[in-house]
């Protein structure tokens, strides 16, 4: 039986990681930090001097930011925060874009004398943004997740506070995350009261059912999901596929309908999620137990992301389709021991996959996360399963985990300097 600090732990961290935001994380990430630099000058700074990662930087460099009638890149999040100027509303802060000032932002980037340069930072993720309007200077920092501001200063005076801002270190501010384990996931999910949860979960089915209809529906990008749609044979697999695909589609490429993200990802709560939900419906399935899937993916695929960081080489879809493995055998009566299997067979498909910033191919990535998933429930069902010793396959799941962890933390850093790299031309 599970303590009560244990489910109250993982309530926590799922309420703490499913929240909505507006377009791909890290350009909103630099929305939100720019809003709050005009928000602190109660104006439009004439003088910007930006500081990023050189993984915000791979990550922003070639999205569409929604609200901007499709412009993209670093340039366009800056200006877009700036103009909107409405840093409560954190990761939705473009919602605050209207008809009214959205030609503001081009009219903007246009006239700011304007740096952008890349931070030698301790952190895969750190945003730093000074500006300067009439006499008055502001210093904004984010660092570690996408919202958590570590300082704002208003000519050298610190008013982090009015900034809702209690810790500079996200990770006490935040429910531990090492607690996760595979084993306590399933009992969770099993008997968990899902009162508290119901809400969450509703608008995570909610939301990225939405945006996939939509990438469905029309062309967005590279329509990596209406095409897989369109050349299928409409069987379960494809449809989960298609939909978790084309949700990536949509937002990759400027849709402004909201995502309920997980692991800091909009792409990562898209795949934990649509590939559940589309089972769940096709299996016939009741809410609770679509839930009680939900929740085994989504803890899953945070569990994956704690060792492997917020930001790095590897691409994190990959986890999101392991987790959404987990979460579909879980639908067809799987519990810890088909779990552990289904997961360990699936991150040894396609471990290792690159993360080269977010872009339209991502939707591709997000189809093959989610075909690896669901083989490797559909392997251990027929008998079949990767051993111990076959790379980075371990004796155990959570020994399989951690492989994982320190291949894309550890082994995977030089890559993920040279694919920066390769992408800023150097």
């Amino acid at each position: 039986m599970l303590s009560k600090e244990i489910i109250f732990a993982y309530t926590e961290i799922l309420k703490e990681e499913l929240i909505p935001a507006m377009g791909c994380t890290e350009p909103i990430a630099i929305a939100y930090a720019s809003s709050i630099v005009s928000h602190a000058l109660n104006g439009y700074p004439t003088k910007l001097r930006v500081g990023l990662s050189g993984n915000i930087i791979k990550n922003v460099k070639s999205v569409i930011v929604p609200s901007t009638d499709g412009m993209h890149g670093i340039n366009s999040a800056i200006c877009a925060g700036i103009i909107a100027m409405a840093p409560e509303k954190k990761l939705q802060v473009l919602c605050a874009i209207t008809d009214k000032n959205r030609h503001l932002i081009k009219e903007y980037q246009n006239t700011v004398d304007m740096e952008i340069y890349e931070l030698k930072s301790d952190y895969t993720f750190e945003i730093l943004i000074e500006g300067w309007l009439n006499n008055k200077n502001v210093v904004t920092r984010v660092a570690k997740r996408h919202t958590n501001v570590v300082s704002v200063l208003l000519d050298n005076k610190n008013i982090t506070s009015h900034y809702h801002v209690k810790s500079d270190d996200v990770e006490k501010a935040e429910t531990d995350r090492t607690l996760l384990n595979v084993k306590d996931i399933c009992e969770f999910a099993d008997t968990v009261d899902l009162a508290e949860l119901t809400p969450i979960l509703q608008n995570q089915i909610c939301m990225n059912m939405a945006i996939a209809t939509e990438g469905i529906k029309n062309e967005w990008g590279a329509s990596i999901g209406k095409t897989i749609y369109e050349n299928s044979c409409k069987d379960l697999k494809s449809k989960a596929r298609s939909y978790a695909s084309a949700g990536s589609d949509a937002r990759m490429n400027g849709c402004e309908m909201p995502v309920m993200i997980i692991s800091g990802s909009g792409n990562q709560g898209i795949c934990a999620s649509v590939p559940v939900y589309i089972y769940g419906e096709a299996l016939g399935k009741s809410r609770e137990e679509i839930y009680r899937a939900l929740i085994i993916s989504d803890l899953i695929t945070i569990h994956q992301k704690t060792g492997i960081g917020c930001l790095s080489a590897y691409c994190g879809a990959i986890s999101a389709g392991c987790g959404c493995g987990c979460g579909i055998c879980y639908l067809y009566g799987g519990r810890y021991r088909e779990i552990a299997h289904t997961l360990v067979n699936s991150v040894a498909i396609l471990s290792g996959t690159i993360c080269d910033g977010a872009k339209s191919s991502c939707a591709a990535k997000i189809s093959m996360a989610v075909e690896a998933g669901i083989m490797g429930y559909e392997m251990f069902k027929s008998g079949h399963q990767f051993y111990s010793g076959e790379g980075i396959v371990t004796k155990g799941v959570e020994n399989t985990i951690s492989n994982v962890g320190r291949l894309a933390k550890v082994g995977m850093l030089n890559t993920d300097k040279e694919i920066i790299n390769i992408m800023l031309g150097k």
